[in-house]
């Protein structure tokens, strides 16, 4: 097959900055105008814009989607040797910030079609749980490769169990949940600007979404090391995460495109859907009724993986395996629970899926070159 000359970025963020560069530009001249680096009126502003951009009533930005989990469970009073829940196939981020601060995953399968938390699979999780002791207290349920997991099955769930729920949407800002946008969808809600993600910041960032005001002012408190009222009044044990100013500045630029990028990407999961909705070797992602997704990722079941993986890279095509072992593979968390009969539907997914290029300014003819392939 004959090379595809035409170069081909899996996430292409230069396009994107080169629309917005000379607004960024001066966004970050002035905020080394006024010097006001951490925490500078650009972090407030930008934590107004998304409380309109989401309907949530109380965002607190922060340095990372991991210190966001981590900062939700704290804010809920989650104790060390207490439960959570974390789909098997995810990134280990979910997993990591609650067994840093003591709280113990427990692994619950995923449903393959949608990737996300299976919530039958999590019923098994809670009786299995209790049945050996344990002390179950939350959901994370995350918002894999853009698409908003099933929060009214979550919902009923945890109503039942006395559980709360932690929406991850690192990868799902400007997602929706039957007309309920991502930031209103867990007790709390989180996201990561990681620059990757559908909108990153140039560094590292994360942001917190909750309509519990007294939730709110926890999650403000524990960002800022415990602070009470006064800055060297400190009432409860806290971290230090705080999303930088300027990042907040460039944050600000790209939420004025970011409606239109959703679209664009929303476009181009369609043209994708066309070329694979009729393929018999690999099948594309399947929406919730009612959702829109981010698309962070357009991930595929591949039967062939590595044969049609190959084919794509030889036109030039990248391609990325998320995630080639699921968390109850990975070394750090052998250790941990998971279902009796383990979490068979992540293990395939990990040998089967292949995420293709994604992002608002991908060519109508990149997307014609990976249909020449079938």
């Amino acid at each position: 097959m004959k090379e595809y000359t035409e170069s081909v970025n899996f996430i292409d963020l230069s396009a994107q900055q080169k629309k917005i560069r000379k607004n960024i530009e001066v966004a970050i001249k002035n905020v080394l105008d006024h010097g006001q680096y951490i925490m500078g009126p650009e972090v407030s502003i930008l934590e107004n814009k998304l409380k309109d951009f989401t309907g949530a009533k109380n965002v607190y930005s922060c340095a990372n989607g991991t210190d966001a989990l981590t900062i939700a469970m704290m804010a809920l009073d989650f104790q060390p040797g207490d439960v959570v829940f974390v789909p098997s196939f995810t990134y280990v981020a979910s997993a990591e910030s609650a067994a840093l601060i003591g709280i113990v995953p427990f692994f619950v399968d995923v449903d393959k079609e949608t990737f996300n938390i299976d919530p039958q699979s999590l019923c098994r999780g809670i009786l299995e749980a209790k049945k050996l002791n344990l002390n179950p207290v939350g959901i994370i349920a995350v918002d894999l490769f853009g698409q908003p997991a099933n929060y009214e099955e979550l919902r009923n769930i945890a109503d039942r169990e006395g559980l709360k729920i932690i929406a991850d949407g690192a990868q799902s800002l400007g997602a929706s949940y039957k007309d309920k946008n991502v930031g209103m969808l867990g007790d709390i809600s989180t996201t990561s600007f990681f620059p990757a993600k559908p909108m990153g910041c140039y560094g590292d960032g994360g942001a917190l979404f909750t309509d519990d005001s007294e939730l709110g002012d926890k999650i403000n408190s524990i960002r800022l090391h415990g602070r009470g009222v006064e800055k060297y009044d400190h009432t409860s044990i806290g971290i230090n995460s705080r999303l930088d100013t300027i990042q907040a500045a460039i944050l600000i630029e790209k939420l004025k495109i970011f409606p239109e990028e959703i679209l664009k990407r929303n476009e181009i999961a369609k043209a994708y859907h066309k070329i694979f909705d009729s393929c018999d070797y690999a099948s594309s992602p399947k929406i919730i009724e009612g959702n829109i997704s981010s698309w962070a990722q357009y991930t595929l079941i591949v039967e062939e993986r590595d044969s049609f993986q190959n084919k794509l890279k030889n036109i030039g095509i990248p391609s990325v395996i998320y995630y080639p072992k699921s968390l109850t593979n990975q070394p750090a968390y052998v250790n941990y629970p998971t279902l009796s009969k383990g979490t068979p539907i992540s293990d395939e997914l990990c040998n089967k899926v292949l995420s293709l290029p994604m992002h608002p300014y991908l060519k109508k003819s990149t997307i014609e070159k990976i249909a020449s392939i079938l």
